[in-house]
């Protein structure tokens, strides 16, 4: 429903610098990265332990034999290249045991460098943990080419492994978890406990709000899969977001239909954003609260998006003479970037179809939606007004 989401917001978080500390950080946010924070702890990790400023030589030649861009390595991440203790030829030989050639070796050392810090037994363990969803070593060296990041995060190697197993047996598809650990990493550093009971509040709260025992496990998956991230929230941030939209008058079953159209990105919220942003809403559409409600429904996204970025996007629209009726009418319009908008409003102009009169549904919709209605415009567009097959009545 909602597109070009990130999967949370834009917040701050600490990270504890030493090794043992590392598996107790419980939420790694979604919004800072998944690289950016396995970058930051592995550096944090290594550079208190290196030469003055001198670079390893035997890590230079053994990369300089393996073609892999130094140059680039010393502009990007040059901690690497200083520590006294790398493992290049080890980690070459356990990927091309795997089936990477020499040109997809020196690719994964160039994007993942501090690849060559973690020991041989520490990526044999990663190696036996990954194939526990992977098809076969060809699918995990392509999936290791694909997100060397993700797979050189060997940290907490207990907890992915337990987590792991957790989703499995929750009935989560093997593609699926190897999704999770390419694109969301983060969610297997938690202990499994924590992922566990995070789970129970989803489901607790599926069935007092109406939800059926027999459908709760297709809804808790399809939940996951839509956005992983979910287990980096806790169970008091899940709960707190379901009470307000309770307070707000919406029923259970509008609250699951909530839910299910936002794809968890709510417990990402706070109360306080929420009723910004709905107020915010209110007072641009001079409606009731059950008006205001309806509008919600049809487009969750006055509910997520932060005021800045609502009133962004409404000062977007009325620049483009569009009417606050017309946004009314077709709220979905405001899931839309200002850009997306206005490259969509000029390419219905060369067709000489003026959005300021009628409905926006032409405009909204996702970039499949938009280029159907487009087609359908021009087909209009370019119709004969006559039919030039049809025969010509000549007068006697």
């Amino acid at each position: 429903m909602l597109r070009g989401v990130a999967y949370g917001a834009k917040e701050t978080f600490t990270l504890l610098l030493t090794r043992p500390q590392y598996c107790n950080l419980g939420l790694i946010l979604p919004s800072v990265g998944t690289g950016v924070a396995h970058r930051f702890l592995i550096r944090s990790i290594y550079t208190t332990d290196t030469k003055s400023g001198e670079e390893n030589e035997k890590t230079i030649e053994g990369l300089h034999r393996l073609a892999v861009d130094i140059k680039k390595i010393r502009r990007l991440k040059e901690w690497v290249l200083l520590q006294d203790v790398a493992y290049v030829k080890e980690v070459t030989d356990i990927l091309q045991e795997m089936g990477a050639d020499e040109a997809a070796v020196a690719n994964i050392l160039e994007r993942c460098p501090e690849a060559i810090l973690h020991t041989p037994a520490e990526i044999n363990s990663q190696k036996a943990l990954w194939q526990l969803v992977c098809q076969n070593e060809k699918q995990l060296i392509k999936l290791i080419e694909q997100f060397p990041e993700s797979f050189f995060t060997t940290e907490c190697h207990e907890n992915q492994k337990a987590n792991i197993l957790f989703l499995q047996e929750l009935g989560l598809k093997n593609n699926i978890i190897t999704r999770f650990l390419t694109s969301a990493p983060s969610i297997f550093l938690n202990p499994v406990e924590k992922n566990k009971e995070v789970i129970e509040t989803l489901q607790r709260n599926y069935l007092s709000l109406g939800g059926s025992e027999a459908n709760m496990k297709i809804w808790i998956l399809k939940l996951l899969s839509q956005n992983p991230f979910i287990l980096l929230n806790t169970s008091t941030a899940i709960q707190e977001s379901l009470e307000f939209l309770q307070k707000n008058d919406f029923t259970d079953h509008e609250v699951l239909q909530l839910l299910s159209k936002l794809k968890g990105f709510i417990f990402q919220l706070t109360s306080s954003t929420m009723q910004e942003s709905m107020l915010f809403s209110k007072n641009i559409f001079k409606c009731s609260d059950q008006e205001l409600k309806q509008l919600v429904l049809k487009c969750p996204a006055l509910l997520y998006y932060s005021v800045p970025v609502l009133e962004e996007r409404f000062e977007g629209l009325l620049k483009e003479g569009v009417s606050v009726a017309q946004i009314r009418e077709t709220p979905s319009v405001l899931e839309l970037t200002t850009q997306i908008v206005q490259y969509r409003i000029k390419k219905l102009s060369a067709l000489g179809h003026d959005i300021r009169s009628g409905t926006l549904e032409s405009l909204s919709g996702t970039k499949k939606d938009f280029e159907v209605s487009y087609g359908k415009i021009q087909s209009k567009e370019e119709r004969p007004i006559f039919n030039p097959v049809a025969p010509t009545r000549i007068k006697d």
